[in-house]
């Protein structure tokens, strides 16, 4: 530790902090990116708007909703016209287990919810927002967005930072890593290279708004069951899961806890306790064999959608996806 300091960092992002000598040694601003990080990754879903039979809520009116801040791979962003059906005004509450960039959640607007999701950094993160969005987004808009400093932010240990500092992180490296991928190796460390093509920053109004929303949220750090073990009778459950395929891999997120084919059995249980609750659940999931036999269980439909990720637009290929219901699904 060093002499006067708090063994976290908290990074006054404004200047160029030093690392310590434990995450220095062997550091330079200047790295080349390695034949790896520049190597064109796997391509993920992304979708396009089916036409459900019920009625959007009016709570979530346009003036309230809100604009997701996260660059998030496998977003439904592109979905929402199809998806925002499912839910109506008879649900009291808005449950997503797998809550990741949570786009169908700032969409309703719903007054109550429960995010949960098994990436702790995301959970946290949505919690400093929820507390200190002003904050946050003056600080975000003092580091500079270059390969040197993005390399510097991502070398950063979280356990080593305050929880303010930490969120900072996780935010600045999404917003600038490759296609808002997240992904982790075997020690749990980022590794996701810098984006070409990062975009301007959301607005400071718009995180004050998904702030706001974020204060009706609970929010759930751990294993999807953990989140689905508090649904109860009028509650709407989304479910967005890292695609896991026996016959294919689908690249989404990797990490030490990726949802993946051992977890689909549970998945299906989940699903038919959900309605034993009295509550509805919807499901989007990759056309595969596993997706499938969920289909045959409930209600469902196939859809065409387009793969968000890949190294080049062109490259870029239509795919399906199963949406899956308690619900009738208007075709």
């Amino acid at each position: 530790m060093w002499p006067g300091r708090s063994s976290k960092l908290a990074v006054s992002v404004g200047e160029q902090f030093p690392l310590p000598p434990s995450q220095s040694e062997g550091w330079s601003p200047y790295v080349t990116m390695t034949p790896w990080e520049s190597t064109i990754l796997t391509k993920f879903p992304l979708s396009t708007p089916p036409t459900p039979s019920r009625g959007v809520s009016p709570e979530a009116s346009t003036s309230r909703r809100g604009k997701p801040f996260l660059r998030w791979a496998g977003s439904k962003r592109k979905q929402l016209s199809r998806l925002a059906p499912f839910w109506s005004a008879d649900h009291e509450r808005y449950v997503e287990p797998f809550a990741g960039s949570a786009c169908l959640f700032f969409e309703l607007a719903p007054r109550a919810a429960l995010l949960g999701d098994s990436n702790k950094q995301l959970i946290e993160m949505y919690r400093v927002v929820r507390d200190e969005p002003e904050r946050l987004y003056r600080r975000l808009c003092r580091i500079r967005r270059d390969l040197p400093t993005y390399r510097r932010w991502r070398h950063l240990k979280p356990e080593s930072l305050d929880r303010e500092t930490r969120a900072l992180r996780f935010l600045y490296l999404n917003r600038n890593c490759f296609n808002g991928i997240y992904r982790t190796n075997m020690d749990g460390d980022f590794n996701v290279p810098m984006g070409r093509r990062s975009g301007e920053y959301f607005s400071k109004e718009d995180l004050l708004n998904c702030s706001e929303l974020l204060q009706r949220a609970t929010l759930l750090a751990g294993d999807f069951a953990k989140t689905l073990g508090r649904v109860k009778a009028g509650d709407f459950v989304y479910l967005d899961p890292p695609y896991a395929v026996t016959s294919r891999r689908i690249f989404k997120e990797y990490g030490q806890k990726t949802f993946n084919t051992a977890d689909i059995p549970r998945l299906a249980e989940s699903l038919a306790a959900i309605v034993k609750q009295n509550a509805d659940f919807l499901v989007s999931y990759a056309d595969c064999t596993e997706a499938r036999a969920l289909a045959l269980e409930w209600h469902s439909v196939r859809l065409p959608i387009r793969r968000h990720v890949a190294g080049f637009a062109g490259d870029r290929k239509k795919a399906y996806e199963w949406l899956i219901s308690n619900r009738p699904i208007a075709g």
